[in-house]
């Protein structure tokens, strides 16, 4: 791994390693002929799609995932991933029924304030495939739109080229209450989630992570329907001192590394020689990894240790970088935890690899990403719900207030909204 001793200049790091996507506007072009063809000719348009980019025999076994394909998918799963899940399941739920909101009522001078919250009523969950099978995200994504109500949970998914959904995936739809599956992926499925088709009806929000054909559309339908984020290439910041294991520090560089050739495994440490143990230990662990490729290719375009003076500035770097997840593996770890501002999740200690997060530990690990945990945060139930505020005034307070609503509708030249109190007020 490079190692670069930090001079005190931010830009030096931000040069080392490219973050986000930005968009290819040859990428955006094409997602937007295959929306606009979607729009315009629904089911026809996803056929097409589906049976030239990822299933020829799309035809002939149709868009939705049978029942009985569903039911026979539990026949040809590990019974040590069925206990697994249980598990997740189990510790996800009781994380995010905390998040519940409560609607609530304020009585004050003859006003009667309400915020009333709902759930969404139909909601499509976008499930990734490709480089790797994803069972966690259909739990993260479908747990808390079940837990906030949401009548619907519809889900899309790439299948093979013989139309097959991997069973794990399917299991863990059908354990997490996701009502219908569908064997469609890329930005036709996003576009057949956002404006319906005959077979599809339209979601009011679309949520999970994709490449960077998904994330365009998730961008350009954005208005039609809600969306959670915009998920770009995965990454870990691990603050360590010399008290930390290299070998644990390296698994875990290497674990996100392995996602994406644009992962960014980034660590940070005030030692040179230390650096080192853990640049070592990452060559030694890649030799064996079972995505070799994927993670070097990772390493060498967005990887590097950063050497710093003190653990003030392993922060400061911390803080700038906004980390989707942040590991911080020093002796004493509370005072850098409660000085870490912006990060998508923080794993404290040793025994709390982001892995753990990952999987089953029950916060969501659907988390914000290049730089944007500066101002969003982790998928929640609250992105299942919505609010109404609800407003009720008695007549004497009405007139107690409609002198100020007159003079700030006046000041803003709106004197249809002035004349609306005044006539009131006159009667």
């Amino acid at each position: 791994m490079r190692i670069i001793e930090y001079s005190g200049n931010p830009h030096e790091v931000q040069a080392r390693i490219s973050r986000g996507r930005e968009t290819d506007p040859d990428i955006r072009d094409r997602v937007r002929a295959i929306l606009n063809a979607v729009h315009a000719h629904g089911d026809a348009a996803v056929l097409e799609y589906t049976r030239t980019l990822h299933c020829p025999v799309i035809d002939s076994i149709g868009l939705r995932v049978s029942e009985t394909e569903i039911a026979s998918a539990y026949d040809r799963v590990d019974l040590r991933y069925r206990k697994a899940l249980r598990e997740a399941i189990a510790n996800i739920t009781r994380y995010h029924r905390r998040q519940l909101p409560r609607s609530w009522t304020l009585r004050q001078n003859g006003m009667r304030l309400q915020q009333r919250f709902s759930p969404l009523a139909r909601v499509g969950i976008y499930v990734p495939g490709g480089k790797a099978a994803y069972p966690s995200t259909v739990v993260m994504n479908a747990l808390p739109a079940r837990i906030a109500g949401v009548g619907e949970i519809v889900m899309t998914t790439p299948c093979d080229a013989g139309g097959k959904v991997l069973p794990e995936v399917l299991v863990a739809a059908h354990d997490c209450g996701v009502g219908e599956v569908y064997r469609i992926g890329g930005a036709q499925a996003i576009g057949a989630l956002a404006y319906g088709t005959k077979t599809i009806a339209a979601v009011d929000k679309i949520t999970g992570p994709g490449n960077a054909y998904v994330a365009a559309a998730k961008q350009l339908v954005f208005g039609t329907v809600g969306i959670d984020m915009i998920a770009g290439p995965t990454e870990v910041v691990v603050i360590a001192d010399e008290t930390a294991n290299p070998s644990f520090v390296a698994a875990d560089l290497i674990a996100q590394a392995e996602h994406d050739e644009l992962a960014s495994p980034v660590c940070i440490t005030i030692s040179v020689s230390f650096a080192g143990r853990i640049s070592d230990e990452v060559d030694r662990q890649l030799q064996d990894a079972p995505r070799k490729e994927i993670a070097t290719a990772a390493f060498e375009n967005n990887g590097c240790i950063i050497v710093v003076k003190d653990m003030d500035v392993a922060v400061e770097i911390a803080n700038a970088f906004s980390p989707e997840h942040l590991e911080v593996l020093v002796q004493n770890p509370s005072h850098i935890v409660r000085r870490i501002t912006h990060a998508g999740a923080i794993f404290v200690g040793e025994w709390s690899t982001e892995a753990l997060g990952d999987y089953l530990a029950g916060p969501n690990h659907t988390l914000p990403t290049s730089g944007t945990a500066r101002f969003s945060s982790a998928l929640s139930v609250y992105d299942f719900v919505k609010f109404t505020n609800i407003i009720q005034c008695t007549k004497r307070r009405f007139l107690e207030l409609s002198p100020h609503i007159e003079v700030l509708a006046e000041v803003e030249g709106l004197a249809g909204h002035a004349a609306s109190v005044r006539i009131r007020r006159q009667k």
